[in-house]
């Protein structure tokens, strides 16, 4: 048994004051390695490295072999000086035209009007119908010869309305006069809002083409009447940035067009002239359109729909029915439209729903960003019906249109799937503008220098200034276990110890303990190294006789149940209903939460949602000394829950502790069937503790939780029971501190921290969301078809790899997304549609383009935590497969459109890893005595007697360029990512002194040495290059340790293993294909393919 001699009071960046540490010496790590080609030990001045005597050797491994990439000629090749980084500046792209500023207006003003408002049967501010409507504009145009309709395939492109009347002589070309921006528009690059990933998978109507030359509509007279060009020459006119358009917005209806100004004397929010001027159209007749790559944000405006078509027949049907009845209202029930934006097979942004409406107006607005090839961004005009939604049409606007960044608006007409309008007169209006990404401040440097910098912008939590942060790697670390790291400022990288500081700060917990998890478990044991302690469950018991208010938020797993004493655990064996059982009758209060939908969804997504999603957050939060008698709020956030299976520590040991540390807490559902005597499944996992403001966020999460949690149901809710008096009221204890009040690290210690909250969670999950669109979007909520959403988690990462500047390592136990992107069209519409894998290989792309290093490192588990042979698994691990091979082949395009393709190979810039470990099986026969043991010949026996398993990949973690870290409880998947599936939470910190911006160099504050402290644990080394993370040296290196560990695991031969990163069993050729390794084409012992298989059933499951 390890011994934990660390004391809890210990100063975790404490100073070095030695004069050896003063002068930065260093004694070298000991070597127990006969390898004769291991290199030579490089040491870097500011590291001691004490390593305990103990299993690793730590340089074993041969140098990487020379590659044709390390030649000196090459524009790649490793900098001769350790930090002399190449810094080219962006090239614009040719031919496309600088933006202005978004199109980020403020919201329409309302119009006053002197009538009874309507009654509201959804509580929006805005989109509800009158009686009263405007004519709609007319589509009776002409056929042409030989024309079905004015709209045939293969193409649908809408031709735009006037919506002010035009000056007579007044030409096109014309109108094409520069526009001034309009000072009220808050940039595009500050403002990120609104990204929606998912939706219902309905498919599109085919493309009509587009008339050479439409004829001219019927003459239409009145204040309504729209002006059709009839060209192929488009022009028209939008709105102004003051929305002069926009009627009340209770009315449902719009103001005359005659109220609308004309483009040339309106202010405008671009300071380059809209594309209000024409469309050309005689391009794309008869030919297919050009798919382009889009990727920066897409501003878009959807203002109103005019004349939609009633879908509701059933409804209909019965409203005219009983409308005959005496005495029966006149009012009948109609669509219930919203409006879903796709791009290449994505839904990137819904509108919400308006009932009973043929003319809503939404005025909502997207702020998105894209990654994606498309030949057009469409709309899809939809019916939300019981069951699901029904198309009602569709609009598309073609991407060559929108490429160059000017502003497209207008009316556009409602086309069905034979390319005919659905409706005499309907129409879509909208707005919509393109900004790439290298027209995007905030993405050209990582952490901003300086106050002005703002974190991740547009996100439901803002950045909390000057808290501290510790790190956390495993649920325990032991003294001696990591090498000594030396950081700036002669300060020494602390390891922490996660499970041992939460039990530490349960105990000190004077007024509140509040607990979220997938999983929490009373008899988990937090300390298991410095003697008997009491268990989770124990230890909230006796605070809670204490008077802490002791508040426990677990997910209630739909498959376990506990009826009339009989229990079942259930599939994910949670130990939900032995937990609830354990307090029933103490003061600890548990709530047990289903992942329930609203009432506003369909029947259909309500059953998918409670029957699949979790609620996945694991936080603790709890009271803590802030000095002079005063209190305040600390949390721990990441991906540790509080159960069985996760104490573990960087040994990562098979067999050796389970008759010690896991003598009661045996965890492997990777067997099916007996397992006695069997190996343990190891779990490695990152945390982290937040003292400061940002803490406080994390309690009003858990307060918006509890609220919705427990609010009554049933004959509670009759009683009229109060369920908001669990939680404290902290601003009614005098010695409270408030977040205002909280002290903060002042800026000028070099140890402050930024810390920002992130999350993915919708408003039913939580209480104090708004349900007025408006208030919503004011809140940077995404107003999703019948919710809101705070999806700040995705927003935040595609922001940190956007803005990374050198390298990117992630550790997450999935890597699954941009299923929009993926090479086979039939699994375009899975519904992956995160950006986060195609953004990081943009991300490379872009980087051999400016003639830079860039490196990306990945570390997932080698299968996904389950049987591997199991039907989900393998589905998991294929969606993985493609997401890989996209990646990779990004990264090979780009090689051959720089013609470095034979000179480089895309894993010199992107790599994948897996961890492992292996024990001699003869040393520790009959630890477990416990048990049947399993068939000579299964997947458990044949692990047991190869004395090998994989380390089991938790984290969901991301440090970037040694200066920016993510780590939350969020996986790299839909499920996670969406908002609207499993609820999430992560935190974003930094440290303001230790940037790129500020010292020009590369950083070596506390993330840096976590990044490095990882590193140690799976390699078992230290060694130069690491300190370079995106050299090609270093990247060789690491990798041919990874193939070096592999070939260790894979082997016969049994032989204990010194270092865990294994190069994942897959290989990549120069072209970047993927394919199984000859030999192993599944996974040693336990079998299943590595590269998995998919039987044609998609579902959201698995992604």
């Amino acid at each position: 048994m390890e011994n934990n001699n660390g004391s809890p009071s210990q100063n975790r960046n404490s100073r070095s004051r030695s004069p050896s540490d003063h002068a930065r010496a260093q004694s070298p790590i000991p070597h127990g390695g006969s390898d004769p080609h291991a290199p030579s030990t490089h040491h870097h001045p500011a590291y001691s490295f004490s390593y305990p005597p103990g299993p690793y050797s730590y340089n074993y491994y041969p140098p990487p072999p020379l590659s044709p990439s390390s030649h000196p000629s090459l524009p790649h090749s490793p900098c001769s000086h350790r930090y002399a980084y190449t810094s080219l500046p962006v090239s614009p792209s040719p031919g496309s035209s600088s933006p202005g500023p978004p199109i980020n207006r403020p919201p329409p003003q309302l119009v006053a009007f002197n009538r009874p408002l309507p009654r509201l049967d959804y509580p929006l501010s805005l989109g509800v119908p009158t009686t009263k409507r405007r004519p709609p504009p007319r589509l009776d145009y002409p056929l042409s010869p030989g024309q079905k309709s004015a709209y045939s395939p293969p193409h649908y492109y809408t031709f735009p309305y006037h919506q002010g009347p035009k000056s007579p002589g007044v030409s096109s070309q014309s109108s094409q006069s520069p526009i001034s921006s309009s000072p009220r528009s808050p940039s595009l690059e500050n403002v990120i809002c609104n990204v929606q990933i998912s939706d219902s998978k309905l498919g599109a109507p085919a493309s009509p083409s587009a008339p050479a030359s439409p004829p001219a509509p019927a003459a239409q007279t009145g204040p309504f009447a729209p002006h059709f060009a009839h060209s192929n020459s488009v022009p028209f006119h939008g709105r102004n940035d003051e929305f002069n358009g926009c009627s009340d917005k209770l009315s449902g209806r719009r103001r005359s067009t005659s109220d609308v100004g004309d483009l040339k004397t309106s202010p405008s929010v671009c300071n380059e002239s809209p594309r209000n001027q024409s469309l050309q159209l005689a391009s794309y007749k008869g030919s297919s359109l050009r798919a382009l790559l889009l990727h920066g944000n897409l501003d878009i405006w959807i203002h109103e729909a005019n004349n939609l078509p009633n879908l509701d027949m059933f409804h209909r049907t019965l409203g005219d029915m009983f409308g005959k009845m005496p005495g029966s209202p006149g009012k009948g029930n109609t669509s219930d439209p919203y409006v879903s934006i796709r791009v290449s097979s994505a839904v990137i942004g819904r509108t919400f729903v308006i009932k009973n409406c043929e003319d809503p107006v939404w005025e909502q607005h997207f702020c998105v960003p894209v990654a994606h090839n498309a030949a057009e961004v469409i709309f899809h005009v939809k019916d939300s019906d019981v069951v699901g939604s029904e198309l009602i049409g569709v609009v598309a606007i073609p991407v060559e249109q929108i490429h160059s960044g000017e502003v497209i608006k207008g009316a556009y007409p409602i086309l069905n799937s034979n390319g005919k309008p659905v409706k005499q007169g309907a129409v879509l209006s909208l707005t919509i503008q393109y900004t790439p990404i290298d027209k995007l401040v905030m993405y050209q440097q990582g952490v901003g220098a300086g106050p002005e910098y703002i974190g991740v912008p547009g996100t439901y939590f803002p950045l909390r200034r000057g808290g501290t942060v510790t790190l956390y790697q495993d649920a325990h670390v032991p003294d001696g276990c990591l090498p000594n790291l030396m950081l700036d400022n002669e300060m020494h990288y602390v390891h922490g110890k996660c499970w041992f500081d939460i039990f530490q700060a349960i105990s000190q917990a004077q007024r509140l303990i509040y607990i979220t998890g997938w999983s929490v478990w009373h008899k988990v044991q937090l300390i298991r190294d410095a003697g008997p302690t009491e268990s989770l469950g124990h230890l909230l018991r006796s605070k809670s006789q204490e008077g802490v208010r002791v508040l426990l938020l677990v997910w209630d797993d739909p498959t376990s149940r506990n009826i009339l004493g009989i229990q079942t655990d259930g599939l994910m064996a949670t130990h939900d209903e032995e937990t609830r059982k354990f307090f029933k009758h103490s003061s600890v209060q548990v709530q047990l939460c289903s992942r329930n939908a609203g009432k506003r969804h369909s029947w259909a997504k309500q059953k998918e949602i409670e029957a699949i999603y979790t609620h996945h957050q694991k936080t603790v939060m709890v009271d803590a000394a802030a000095g002079n008698g005063k209190r305040k709020i600390i949390a721990f956030v990441g991906g540790l829950d509080l159960c069985d299976g996760r104490y573990d520590n960087p040994y990562h040991p098979l067999f050796r502790t389970l008759q010690t540390l896991h003598k009661d807490d045996y965890h492997n559902p990777c067997f099916a069937g007996n397992t006695g005597g069997c190996l343990r499944e190891p779990w490695h996992d990152l945390h982290s503790k937040i003292d400061g403001p940002a803490a406080y966020d994390v309690l009003a999460n858990f307060e918006e939780r509890w609220l919705r949690a427990a609010k009554p149901k049933g004959v509670s809710k009759v009683k009229g029971n109060a369920y908001d008096d669990a939680l404290l009221r902290l601003e009614r204890i005098q010695d409270f501190l408030t977040v205002n009040d909280v002290p903060s690290v002042d800026d000028d210690n070099p140890e402050a921290w930024h810390v920002q909250i992130f999350r993915s969670i919708d408003s039913n999950s939580v209480k104090g969301f708004p349900k007025d669109p408006k208030i919503a979007q004011s809140m940077n909520l995404v107003c999703r078809k019948n919710v809101m959403i705070d999806m700040s988690i995705h927003e935040a990462y595609v922001k940190a790899i956007r803005s990374a500047q050198h390298y990117i390592y992630i550790e997450n136990q999935y890597f699954i997304g941009s299923s929009f992107n993926w090479s086979q069209t039939q699994y375009k519409d899975l519904g992956a549609d995160n950006l986060i894998p195609i953004e990081i290989a943009l991300k490379i792309a872009e980087k051999i383009r400016e003639n830079q290093r860039f490196a990306v490192y990945i570390v997932i588990p080698m299968w996904p935590e389950g049987i591997p042979t199991g039907a989900a698994t393998q589905r998991i691990l294929y969606w993985q497969n493609k997401t890989m091979q996209n990646m990779y082949q990004t990264v090979y395009n780009a090689l051959v459109e720089t013609g470095l393709e034979t000179a480089f190979s895309p894993q010199d810039y992107l790599n994948f890893f897996c961890l492992g470990n292996r024990e001699a099986c003869g040393i520790y026969e009959n630890v477990n005595g416990t048990g049947a043991p399993p068939p000579a010949n299964s997947p458990q026996a044949q692990s047991r007697n190869n004395g090998r398993f994989m380390i089991y990949v938790h984290s969901k973690g991301m440090i970037v360029d040694d200066e920016y870290v993510i780590i939350g409880s969020a996986n790299i998947n839909q499920r996670s990512m969406d908002g609207g599936r499993d609820t999430e939470i992560a935190m974003g910190a930094y440290q303001p002194h230790h940037t790129w911006a500020r010292n020009n160099s590369a950083p070596r504050g506390q993330v840096h040495g976590y990044r490095m402290s990882l590193w140690a644990e799976h390699t078992g080394t230290i060694e130069e290059c690491f300190f370079q993370p995106e050299s090609l040296e270093c990247v060789s290196r690491v990798r041919t340790m990874g193939e070096l560990n592999w070939k260790q695991y894979s082997a016969k031969e049994v032989s204990e293993m010194r270092g865990h990163l294994m190069k994942y069993p897959v290989d990549v050729d120069r072209k970047g294909k993927i394919k199984p390794i000859p030999g192993f084409e599944e996974f040693p012992d336990v079998g299943g393919k590595i590269v998995g298989s998919c039987f044609g059933i998609q579902e959201n499951l698995t992604i």
